[in-house]
């Protein structure tokens, strides 16, 4: 999951064997390709809790590797998120752009709901990946059933404050999404959850499955 060198591959295949023992029982009967995300999101976070807590709708897979096939967009809402992400396409992350900055303090509301709304604005399409702001969620939810061009979401931000609430509210659209149920999520999660559905992607592509 990343390792480049003998050690480290050593390491990761090691980590592997421990998550699946420790998870076994808890991804009984899922699809593999969920089985894979999880796996991946338990070990990046080194927190069994994760295969209990991670949720997706039944078509959030096959919507985000066509879509990911396709290069399409990902929209993040916090620069962390974006740097751990490897994808051959174009990530977005527009929260320390200086018009969001100002349409955040002019509209009263955060950066990360504002970021979305730019994104909106210059006809964003493609996929969403929140990993920290509770606002950046809600706001994308609201500009999807608005019509922005959401393929799907990673709806993962972490907190005591609106974050379950908000991903409570993603479950109740129609938009395919990918979250962590309660207040537990952040950049590792969302990290892990699209790296490893850009490596299905490739699987997929690639004749593998």
């Amino acid at each position: 999951m990343g390792a480049s060198t003998k050690k480290g591959k050593k390491i990761a295949e090691k980590s592997r064997r421990i998550v699946k023992k420790l998870i076994k029982d808890k991804i009984e009967g899922l699809p593999p390709e969920e089985v894979e995300i999880i796996e991946r999101i338990v070990h990046s976070t080194a927190d069994p809790e994760y295969a209990d807590i991670t949720r997706m709708s039944q078509e959030f897979i096959p919507t985000t590797i066509n879509a990911l096939g396709d290069l399409k967009d990902i929209l993040v809402d916090v620069e962390m998120v974006k740097a751990g992400i490897s994808y051959d396409g174009d990530i977005k992350c527009y929260i320390n752009h200086p018009t969001v900055i100002k349409m955040a303090k002019d509209k009263n509301m955060t950066r990360a709901a504002a970021a979305m709304e730019y994104a909106a604005s210059k006809d964003f399409s493609g996929i969403v990946v929140v990993g920290n702001a509770p606002t950046a969620l809600s706001k994308v939810i609201k500009l999807t059933e608005a019509g922005m061009d959401v393929k799907s979401i990673i709806g993962v931000p972490v907190g005591f404050v609106a974050a379950a609430e908000s991903k409570k509210l993603l479950t109740k659209t129609n938009i395919p999404y990918l979250i962590t149920s309660g207040p537990k999520g952040g950049t590792p999660v969302a990290v892990a959850a699209t790296n490893a559905l850009i490596n299905l992607t490739k699987k997929w592509r690639g004749g593998i499955r």
